[in-house]
């Protein structure tokens, strides 16, 4: 169980997907953008307009079985990327770099960019925004929903 966590709202993810585009236009222009699935969609369509880039690509690879973590599998490969020459990758969250070093393997030559980044996995990207640590799980929105929360008064803490 993650010892921290840290809350993503729809306006947030928006504002840092936007900070994020922000951070690329001087390493642009991109051919193309590869949105990594499932996470990296919604922060790649929000980079993909501020850049005015229309080709946006996928890749999935999926590195867990139930609640087991595996070795990353690619279930469809990015293959208008070629080998990512001009391309921009983007995903939610680079967590220990796993799926990262898979999509990397198969774009070596792409500029990879997240919104979130955690120290284990930062190694395996080139652009960032916010930087978590690496024992904080990130509540993204897609993942929750608001509920009600009983004021800190009328918790028993420890």
């Amino acid at each position: 169980m993650a010892a921290h966590y840290y809350t993503v709202t729809w306006d947030q993810l928006h504002r840092d997907a936007r900070a994020l585009a922000w951070r690329l236009i001087e390493k642009g222009p991109f051919a193309g953008i590869v949105a990594v699935a499932r996470g990296g969609l919604i922060p790649a369509a929000i980079v993909a307009r501020e850049l005015e880039c229309r080709l946006v690509e996928s890749v999935s690879v999926v590195t867990y079985e139930e609640e087991l973590r595996g070795s990353p599998v690619v279930s469809k490969p990015p293959t208008a990327a070629g080998d990512g020459t001009d391309f921009l990758i983007i995903d939610d969250l680079v967590d220990t770099g796993l799926t990262a070093g898979a999509v990397r393997a198969l774009l070596p030559k792409a500029h990879f960019a997240v919104v979130y980044a955690k120290p284990a996995g930062r190694p395996s990207i080139d652009t960032f925004v916010t930087e978590v640590s690496q024992d904080t799980w990130i509540l993204f929105p897609w993942d929750s929903e608001p509920q009600f929360v009983a004021p800190l008064g009328k918790r028993r803490l420890g």
